[in-house]
């Protein structure tokens, strides 16, 4: 791992550079403003699905009232669904996602300057729209959102988080790192549909074992350019491969009529997010941003309950500790893929990355559209090359741009992005060679690390389950007092999260 240079040398170094240059260190980490911007296309196409993803979740749910987040009712008055006001939902929340999606990512550029962009957290946007809001109304499942994000400011500035991210061994660093890899191949696999549920399996192969269909097609064609472009080392392969994968999809919706998948499976074969087809054009709508209440969940019926804000704080710590280490886990992988970290395995700029990602949970809360955090589908663009934050803004623009061209950007089907996240996954587990597997206390840790990230489809409990077994043998060894202090308190807090739902049954009980 090629180590970060420190600032005293870096002054030196820039001497002559313009000062785009110099402020983002784009010669500093070998990169150019050509690689940066690509770079910056790739993470961009990599995570545009969420302004399609994030209104599927949040758009279509219901708080305690049976209303949208929109405002509107559900339902019509003889009992059936209002597929208008749900379609003006979905839309006010799209436009809401690529606004606070894109701010956040271009702060992150400019002031973590780290090549990472920022969303609606997925998990954290189906607890909102699946646990909080069925308790409360949307606005007051908002103010929650916002109080989480305030809480990890919190740790930012009294440096507990930076703390927590220096206290974990580098092997158990090198371990996530790995294990998001697998993550995020699995992902793009399931996104694809070239891996799904099976009838009698809990996932298999295509459609009942084959890979069958259209858009399977458009994956496998994507996926074979782009480890033929690496291979032959072709600068933008990773933008070239999705760039024809979308090309490929608009021509075969065009003249076969694939359509989308269907929940109810009528359609195994059809596009799996968003159909590659231009759809209308709309003016924005934005009326989302502002919409909370940040103490009426705490006062059902205008009251203060004990048993009710109880609950609510494990929901809270819930979200609080999964957003916590999905960020630390993106990081390390990200800086790893693009050797962003020093000697220590820590980036440079950490307190100012992760206070930008905290206040974009507080930004998703105030937007309605959930917590915003950092995104894994980041390594696809330091997979194309982008080293520094330049990167980041590009992203961040290109978010602001999709609030009135999303009818452009759904036109990217996740089969024809999807390729570049199964490769990048081939790129991270490279480092699995960095850990001492000869060691149990480390290797069995880093084992159930990078399994658990894609078997529970979880980040944060890959993470929790790695931690937990790394602390469990260093004390059967004899060797806890060599675990740093905030070990323990990083294992008793997953402890929590792990019975989360015994305590809350508890706490209601």
């Amino acid at each position: 791992m090629t180590a970060v240079t420190t600032n005293t040398a870096d002054t030196a170094a820039d001497t002559g550079q313009s000062a785009l240059d110099r402020y983002f260190g784009i010669t500093r980490r070998g990169s150019t403003v050509g690689r940066e911007i690509r770079g910056g296309l790739v993470t961009f196409f990599a995570m545009a699905y969420i302004i399609a993803l994030n209104p599927l979740i949040l758009g279509t749910a219901v708080d305690k009232n049976g209303l949208l987040i929109s405002g509107a009712p559900q339902l019509l008055a003889n009992g059936d669904v209002d597929h208008a006001a749900v379609a003006a939902s979905i839309g006010m929340v799209a436009a809401a996602t690529a606004l606070i999606a894109g701010v956040m990512t271009i702060l992150m550029g400019v002031i973590g300057r780290f090549p990472m962009g920022i969303a609606a957290g997925l998990g954290l946007n189906a607890l909102v729209a699946y646990v909080l809001a069925p308790q409360m109304t949307w606005a007051q499942a908002m103010g929650l959102v916002v109080w989480e994000g305030v809480l990890i400011a919190i740790l930012v500035l009294t440096g507990f988080r930076t703390a927590v991210f220096r206290a974990v061994p580098k092997t158990l660093r090198t371990a996530i790192s790995v294990g998001i890899g697998l993550f995020i191949a699995f992902v793009g696999l399931m996104n694809a549909g070239v891996v799904r549920r099976g009838a009698g399996t809990p996932v298999e192969l295509g459609v009942g074992g084959s890979l069958v269909g259209w858009p399977i097609l458009v994956f496998l064609v994507g996926f074979f350019l782009l480890i033929a472009l690496h291979t032959l080392r072709v600068k933008g392969a990773i933008l070239i491969s999705i760039a024809v994968a979308t090309v490929l999809a608009i021509i075969v919706e065009a003249v076969a009529k694939v359509g989308p998948q269907t929940p109810d499976g009528a359609n195994p074969t059809g596009w799996a997010l968003n159909v590659p087809q231009l759809s209308d054009f709309s003016l924005p709508n934005l009326s989302l941003l502002g919409n909370i209440d940040l103490f009426g969940a705490f006062f059902p019926d205008g009251q203060f309950s004990l048993t009710v804000t109880l609950t609510l704080v494990v929901l809270v710590f819930s979200l609080l500790l999964a957003d916590f280490f999905d960020t630390m886990g993106t990081v390390v992988a990200v800086g790893s893929e693009g050797s962003l970290l020093d000697e220590q395995g820590m980036p440079e700029r950490t307190t100012e990355i992760l206070l930008v990602d905290s206040a974009a949970a507080i930004a998703g809360g105030l937007g309605s559209v959930s917590s915003n955090t950092c995104y894994v589908e980041s390594t696809t663009g330091v997979g194309e090359g982008a080293r520094t934050g330049l990167a980041s803004v590009v992203t961040g623009v290109a978010f602001l741009v999709a609030i009135f061209l999303a009818p452009v950007i759904n036109m990217v089907p996740s089969e024809a992005a999807s390729p570049a996240l199964a490769f990048v996954g081939f790129l991270m587990i490279s480092q699995v060679v960095d850990i001492d597997w000869s060691k149990p206390e480390f290797g069995i840790p880093a084992f159930f690390t990078i399994i658990f990230m894609p078997f529970a489809y979880s980040i944060t409990t890959g993470i929790g389950v790695g931690f937990l077994a790394y602390v469990f043998l260093m004390v059967v060894k004899g060797q806890g007092r060599r675990v740093h202090p905030l070990m323990y308190v990083v294992a008793a807090m997953f402890i929590v999260y792990f019975l989360q739902g015994p305590l809350i049954d508890l706490i209601a009980g």
